[in-house]
């Protein structure tokens, strides 16, 4: 279950789709959620990523490609693989990747990112993404040991306004500062020129979730087009 270093090198420059559906949404089934990462691996993701431990576990079946994975439990705050126990879950159901909150913000368990992170390589093989919201994220991150640093939370976590599409200047900045793990650019990525334009600011792999596959957004955008 171990992801190689090798393997995670396979990803640089490569496209990571992110296969998630909101509660109550048709699509909202770890079967389904499975199918969808299996299409789009056919398409050329070299990984995917997953919200939810049944989801983590029909993904591992459904395709052979790295799995991140995470868990969402709540909606404000610190919710994304918010404690240890939450990290642990989702490495147990199989994430090579666990994807957690890499916010300076107090954790809902008390412990900081760093013992968060030290337990997740204690007590699993997981590597561990830190989902983060601004340049002091990233480089706190870092330092806590994270192996990966994304830019998933830019925008949400009340320290950078929200861009219209990726926040490239955040990803310039942390490329520019030579940490030493790999940047993956995620959030608001809803086009290819979009997907390229984060490659060049400086990601080493770029996530791509809505635009490809939450339907009900996708159509919305062209609903909302023909309405003007």
């Amino acid at each position: 279950m171990m992801l190689t270093p090798d393997a995670l090198e396979s990803l640089r420059g490569r496209l990571i789709v992110s296969c998630q559906a909101y509660p109550g949404e048709p699509m909202r089934d770890p079967r389904t959620t499975g199918q969808v990462a299996a299409s789009a691996v056919i398409g050329g993701a070299a990984a995917v990523r997953v919200q939810g431990l049944a989801d983590v576990q029909s993904t591992r079946t459904a395709v052979e490609v790295p799995v991140i994975g995470l868990w969402k439990d709540g909606h404000d705050g610190v919710f994304i693989t918010p404690t240890l126990r939450h990290a642990l879950a989702v490495a147990n159901a199989g994430a090579h990747v666990v994807a957690v909150d890499g916010t300076r913000r107090v954790r809902p368990d008390g412990l900081t990112l760093a013992q968060t992170v030290h337990g997740l390589h204690t007590e699993s093989h997981a590597l561990v993404m830190a989902d983060c919201g601004s340049f002091e994220d990233a480089a706190a991150a870092v330092d806590a040991g994270a192996d990966l640093i994304g830019t998933t939370l830019a925008g949400y976590s009340g320290e950078r306004p929200k861009t219209q599409g990726p926040d490239l200047a955040l990803l310039e900045e942390i490329a520019a500062a030579g940490f030493g793990v790999p940047l993956i650019a995620e959030g608001r990525i809803h086009t290819p020129a979009q997907a390229r334009q984060a490659l060049d600011a400086g990601a080493f792999a770029i996530v791509v979730g809505t635009a490809i596959t939450h339907p009900a957004t996708i159509t919305g955008w062209f609903a909302a087009a023909l309405e003007s």
